[in-house]
């Protein structure tokens, strides 16, 4: 149970569901996850979601890398929903299940592909030291190129804003799945 009660439709200011309908275009029809809190002010949820939207639909960043990132970061915040939303994405992006099933276990990945390594390694150092070597940035813009490297930060920062709302309000995955077991 999420610590904010969900805003139903019915409840929706004009400006609500403006913004509402507008994130449901490209959300499976609904504002849910960090948007049914957000939603509460209009304003951040339009916002995040034309974050979201760019990075993930209009970048230069493949879009296999970019659901790979989400999930690594999903799975550091250990954020349900995120998982639940972006897992069906890696595999319908070409996301090897076994890499899926490593990250969901927490155990590091064997990667076929240099640049699901170089993804995984930049934003797992990302993660857990707040920063990012000149060795780890130099190897990540010689394979992935300055605006995917741009485009990968700003959308793992994005990530990150969502698994911290979706951890901060206790946001459940629909159905009360839990995705993720808990890290050893």
């Amino acid at each position: 149970m999420s610590r904010v009660p969900d805003v139903t439709p019915d409840m929706y200011t004009p400006d609500q569901k403006r913004v509402a309908d507008e994130i449901g275009k490209l959300r499976r029809g609904l504002a849910r996850g960090p948007y049914a809190v957000w939603i509460r002010i209009p304003e951040v949820a339009e916002l995040a979601s034309k974050l979201g939207n760019m990075i993930r639909l209009k970048s230069k960043l493949e879009r296999r890398l970019f659901e790979l990132m989400v999930l690594i970061v999903a799975r550091t915040w250990s954020a349900q929903f995120e998982w639940f939303a972006h897992e069906p994405y890696g595999h319908e992006f070409g996301i090897d299940g076994e890499i899926i099933e490593d990250l969901r276990n927490g155990r590091v990945p064997t990667f076929k592909h240099e640049e699901e390594q170089v993804v995984y390694d930049t934003i797992t150092e990302l993660q857990a030291k707040r920063s990012l070597s000149q060795a780890s940035y130099d190897r990540a813009l010689a394979k992935l190129g300055l605006q995917p490297l741009i485009e990968l930060i700003a959308g793992a920062g994005y990530a990150t804003m969502l698994a911290m709302t979706l951890r901060s309000f206790e946001v459940p995955a629909p159905d009360g799945k839990q995705p993720l077991p808990p890290l050893p």
